[in-house]
């Protein structure tokens, strides 16, 4: 891909671009995304040396076509990339990337765009590359992502098997591009009965007619007894799957089901065709290469877009926007119908709304028949709910903030868990089968998580990241014991016999007689504000008070512990773990384990798998810069950077109160 001046796209000299459509000066992200590519909107008339800016084939185009044909300058077409958003752009949702292209529209076949030129001059040989590209198929499938990805996961699917009939946008650039209209529809209709004989066909309307935008091509008045309409929105992975056949003129899906395994039968000439990957109505006769699916799907989705990472305010990789729409669309996905809740304190309802509470707002009820009555779906926190009720259960995320929870500080992340919970091993928790998934790991799960490890453990990070003391342990076989909350959730349901601190030092001390025991007191009983306290003087060779939690990990040479998370945070580190209860990562071969484990953890992941299900796959995270949804790697940089909240003052005076009227914790905690 070149520029007017024949610089290559990645780089070189940039012309200012003079733009004539009111969507360039309004929409901020578009104006961002093309600042960050190197390119400076202006008004007015170009010189010798600048550019016009138009978008693709909008009703506006002509302006800036006529200004640039006058005034002899190059044109650059600017489009939405092929991953947007959660919802069309006429929702108002800024896009995450952008197609920039200098040679012409990505979808008129008139002329080679330089999409058209990477996909047929471009070598794309290169394993890396081409390695990603399947695992990014691979991830988009998992996720269930495409261009608009706000779809209903639990939209009912037709019965298989069907034809597949995609229906568009009345007048869309990429049909009257391709000399598309009604008849071309009608044909392909026809085809695709005539082609599968007495088989039902689905035509699948377009998100934008489902959302009443824009009218489709086709209506009920195309329905029969054999075919039908299918008006609202699904899983189109899911869909494809049923299909025996997909039939298209120039939709994006179809480009899809290239992914999904299908030859879609293609009736336009969309930049997908002609490559070998379809069968083609009305082949472009330029277009003679044969690729693979992974290098079309590198050089239209890897090469080509422009993509814009919207926590960082920077370009990206295809990658980050995977990760970016994986965090936003489980939470739009989950939060869409609303929520009650139930069981929460009055200090935890602001950030329950901040991280549920999009796009429709919570309800906060205690009371089951109000609740019910809503319609909604009904989270408890988790040490609230009845062991046998059909809710979600909510806790506080494995990476929470930098200050104590029993200090009031709003957590970064939460997990909500539709099964059970993951410190009750009692009974089955999404944790747990969330693990047992991720025994397996695609070579990009796998470099994910031991990015994530080792940003984890760079940076020092923990549960609750509090600034600390470090000591200067004594010489000799080190065994750290982390204490906890006696009456925490976590020990009544999975410690087991040894369920004390001072149990747990003393099974320690009796098994590892010349050992030096380094006990660490919880944070929370530290401050006063949890039970816990015990005498470990007699046990221990170290109490250390106010730790660094991190740094004690780094000189240790084991930990025991009944459940608490240092135990996992101490594998990120590689120091041997033995459990005297069932804690979530107990049970999979990364532990030695002295009590009574699930005979259901049977899965056997390496520590990637663990970490990909534990900091990835379960909680939610929600940026407190952008207030957006966002991946670990987010929250992971604004601890490191000091970027996440601190107490505040008003956090600190109730703090000191809580201190005073300890007694009476239960009515905030």
């Amino acid at each position: 891909m070149t520029g007017p001046d024949g610089t290559a796209a990645a780089g070189g000299n940039r012309p200012r671009l003079f733009v004539y459509n009111g969507g360039f000066l309004t929409q901020r992200r578009i104006r961002r995304i093309l600042r960050l590519s190197g390119h400076r909107l202006r008004l007015g008339l170009p010189g010798p040396e600048d550019a016009v800016a138009v978008w693709g084939a909008s009703p506006t185009a002509h302006r800036g076509l006529a200004v640039a044909a006058k005034r002899g300058v190059a044109v650059l077409r600017v489009e939405d990339a092929f991953l947007r958003s959660l919802h069309p752009g006429r929702t108002g949702e800024p896009p995450l990337g952008l197609c920039l292209d200098w040679s012409g529209p990505h979808f008129d076949p008139t002329s080679p765009s330089d999409l058209e030129q990477l996909l047929a001059t471009d070598p794309l040989d290169d394993s890396a590359l081409l390695n990603r590209a399947r695992d990014a198929i691979a991830r988009i499938r998992e996720a269930g992502l495409t261009k608009y990805s706000g779809f209903d996961p639990d939209g009912p699917l037709p019965e298989p098997p069907y034809v597949l009939v995609i229906d568009q946008t009345r007048g869309d650039a990429s049909i009257t591009s391709s000399g598309g209209n009604d008849a071309l529809f009608r044909e392909m209709l026809v085809f695709a009965q005539l082609e599968h004989p007495g088989m039902p066909v689905v035509i699948k309307t377009h998100p934008e007619t489902q959302a009443g935008f824009r009218p489709g091509y086709f209506g009920p008045q195309d329905t029969n007894d054999r075919i039908s309409l299918l008006t609202h929105s699904v899983n189109p992975w899911a869909l494809m799957e049923g299909a025996v056949g997909v039939y298209t003129v120039s939709s994006q899906l179809g480009f899809e089901a290239i992914f999904a395994g299908h030859r879609p039968r293609v009736f336009g000439q969309p930049f997908y065709a002609g490559w070998g990957l379809t069968q083609d109505e009305n082949p472009v006769p330029r277009r003679q290469r044969s690729l693979t699916r992974a290098q079309l799907f590198a050089a239209a989705m890897m090469l080509y877009p422009t993509w814009y990472d919207p926590y960082r305010d920077r370009l990206c990789e295809l990658e980050g926007v995977l990760d970016t729409l994986e965090a936003q669309v489980r939470a739009w996905r989950e939060d869409r119908n609303g929520w009650t809740a139930s069981g929460m304190r009055l200090w935890k309802r602001r950030p329950l709304q901040a991280m549920f509470g999009q796009p429709k707002r919570m309800i906060f009820s205690d009371d089951l028949a109000k609740a019910e009555a809503t319609g909604r779906r009904r989270m408890v926190w988790a040490s609230r709910a009845d062991a046998q009720e059909d809710v979600v259960r909510v806790e506080d995320g494995f990476l929470r903030s930098r200050g104590l929870g029993a200090d009031l500080v709003p957590p970064l992340s939460l997990v909500s868990d539709d099964l059970g919970i993951y410190y009750d091993p009692r009974r089955p928790s999404r944790l747990e089968h969330l693990i047992a998934t991720r025994a397996e790991l695609r070579a990009d799960q796998h470099a994910r998580s031991e990015r994530l490890i080792a940003a984890l453990t760079g940076a020092g990070l923990s549960k609750y990241n509090l600034d600390g003391k470090t000591y200067d342990l004594p010489a000799g076989r080190r065994i750290l014991v982390p204490g906890q909350v006696e009456d925490d959730a976590s020990i009544r349901t999975g410690a087991g016999e040894v369920n004390t601190n001072l149990a747990l030092l003393q099974a320690a001390r009796l098994a590892n007689p010349d050992a030096v025991i380094v006990y660490k007191p919880h944070p929370d009983v530290e401050a006063g504000l949890r039970a816990g306290g015990t005498d470990a003087e007699s046990l221990a060779d170290v109490i250390a008070t106010h730790a660094d939690p991190a740094a004690l990990l780094a000189q240790v040479d084991e930990v025991w512990t009944m459940t608490s998370l240092m135990g996992f945070e101490a594998l990120l580190r590689e120091v041997p773990v033995t459990t005297l209860g069932a804690p979530f990562y107990a049970g999979w071969g990364l532990t030695r384990d002295l009590g009574d484990i699930p005979t259901r953890r049977r899965a056997r992941p390496a520590l990637e798998g663990l970490v990909h299900a534990t900091l990835i796959d379960y909680p939610r995270y929600r940026d407190p810069l952008t207030a957006l949804p966002c991946p670990v790697e987010v929250i992971v940089e604004r601890l490191s950077t000091g970027a996440a909240p601190r107490p505040g003052m008003a956090n600190r005076i109730l703090s000191k109160l809580q201190g005073v009227f300890a007694t009476y914790a239960h009515l905030w905690r």
